[in-house]
């Protein structure tokens, strides 16, 4: 693992702009593991001030804002732009709390399960103090340059 001292900023890393970047920084990543942790506040993207929470469903997109970190981290270790990814899918995203409540910090964990032509499947959990309060399989797509402009050509055409 690397020292969370020696990492670039989640920014650097998740192809986002604010106000959708809500994984905060990485704790620490290596060649098929990354964890980010994410700080509840009423400053967060999709905070309720009545419940002084945010729903967990929004725990599927800090597991895949934490798989993408991941993959960007990997471009950043060859020199390389952050890629676009796309989450495809999420199984059995299983919860124990309705919600994330202010205060929480979140410790997000995304383990690579499989990695082929651009296809990969992820294991991720969602922790606070250790106790365990999400889990999930994310599937993800990150398409190769030609395959994204062919994408993209496509939109323009709409």
């Amino acid at each position: 693992m690397i020292d969370c001292n020696k990492l670039p900023n989640i920014t650097d890393l998740v192809p986002h702009d604010a106000p959708m970047i809500l994984v905060d920084n990485i704790i620490a990543v290596d060649e098929t593991t990354i964890h980010c942790q994410v700080f509840i506040s009423a400053e967060c993207q999709f905070f309720d001030p009545q419940s002084r929470a945010i729903n967990s469903y929004v725990g599927i997109e800090y597991m895949a804002q934490s798989v993408s970190a991941w993959s960007g981290y990997r471009s950043y270790l060859k020199n390389e732009p952050s890629p676009i990814g796309f989450l495809l899918g999420t199984r059995r995203y299983d919860t124990e709390s309705d919600l994330f409540y202010e205060g929480d910090i979140l410790d997000v964990y995304a383990e690579k399960l499989m990695e082929s032509e651009g296809m990969g499947a992820f294991s991720c959990s969602i922790k606070c103090k250790n106790k365990l309060l999400a889990i999930a399989q994310l599937n993800v797509f990150v398409p190769n340059k030609e395959q994204l402009e062919v994408m993209l050509k496509g939109k323009e055409n709409d």
